[in-house]
């Protein structure tokens, strides 16, 4: 199997139809790939508490009459940059930390370090570069907000190393994953108050969830080799805890919307949102890879759908 991925260049689990093999060429793959940009999916999810957090501080500014559409397009658009820059180099880093673990797994093996495409050094300039991306984009926001985000990584230096040492790397992974819930409203505030603290713990909760249902892809190779996640760990209770996170999770995100005092689109997009996350475990099959797989990616329109009603209750309140 890895001579095929060696042949033509391309990771075993990502999409063969992705821009990455239809635009850039072969000898930019390798990095596209240690940046995730062949799987966009990651940055999605890294990007939507942070846009969650600034669409309920712009309704909050809406109803004072405050709001500047200019300033939260231009968020949104910084955001984004930053969301796929800083994903792009945690996974760099990820990819350096469990080089040998990859290597064993029949998903991850196809990575451009245990294929060989690149070399460890290629890969730490790489990060390099794509924090100094991160960088640019900190420097437009107000100093509140870059000290804040700048402390995240802390948290995203030891997710690597957390399934190693504890069954809840999930958790580790939404501290640093929903970072930016508490970005979003600290650069229009700069400073955090209640409700962005409430969608940063949702969204926490919402990041063990789908990273749970995403784990019970690798779990038979995970117990081979000594890996700890929570997939492991829930083992056929998987969904009594998944109705659990995602029903704290939405309690959180309507309380925080409350307290914001957003008018009735934000609770609408939320239940919509919702429901998704619901169908996700009344559908789960954790014993079917590919179907985890699919209802993990199909978080993105989970993001969406909160997203939209906070938008809408910016201008209908």
């Amino acid at each position: 199997m890895s001579n095929i991925f060696e042949d033509n260049g391309r990771v075993v689990d990502a999409p063969s139809d992705n821009f990455v093999y239809r635009l850039l060429p072969p000898s930019l793959w390798p990095y596209a790939q240690l940046a995730r940009w062949d799987r966009p999916i990651g940055w999605q999810l890294l990007l939507w508490p942070c846009l969650w957090s600034a669409a309920m501080a712009a309704g909050v500014t809406a109803e004072v009459n405050a709001f500047r559409p200019g300033q939260f397009i231009a968020h949104c658009l910084l955001f984004w940059l930053g969301a796929v820059a800083m994903r792009g180099a945690g996974c760099t880093y990820n990819d350096l930390v469990d080089h040998d673990i990859d290597n064993q797994v029949a998903r991850t093996r196809s990575r451009p370090l245990p294929s060989g495409r690149v070399t460890r050094r290629q890969a730490k300039i790489f990060i390099l570069l794509q924090a100094l991306t991160g960088l640019a984009v900190l420097l437009c926001f107000n100093l509140f907000t870059i000290v804040l985000a700048i402390s995240s990584l802390v948290i995203v230096a030891i997710y690597p190393f957390a399934k190693r040492f504890t069954d809840w790397p999930q958790f580790v992974l939404g501290l640093a994953f929903s970072w930016g819930a508490l970005v979003g409203w600290s650069a229009v505030f700069g400073a955090l108050s209640a409700p962005a603290v409430l969608v940063y713990v949702a969204s926490v909760l919402w990041t063990i969830g789908y990273d749970t249902i995403y784990a019970h892809q690798d779990k038979e190779d995970d117990a081979l080799i000594g890996v700890r996640s929570t997939a492991r760990l829930f083992g056929d209770n998987t969904k009594p805890w998944l109705i659990g996170f995602y029903g704290v999770m939405l309690v959180l995100m309507a309380i925080a919307f409350g307290v914001a005092g957003l008018g009735w689109p934000s609770l609408a997009g939320l239940a919509i949102g919702g429901g998704m996350l619901f169908w996700q475990i009344f559908a789960l099959d954790i014993e079917d890879g590919d179907q985890c797989k699919r209802l993990f990616l199909a978080n993105h329109h989970v993001g969406i759908a909160i997203f939209a009603g906070l938008v809408v209750s910016i201008f209908i309140g």
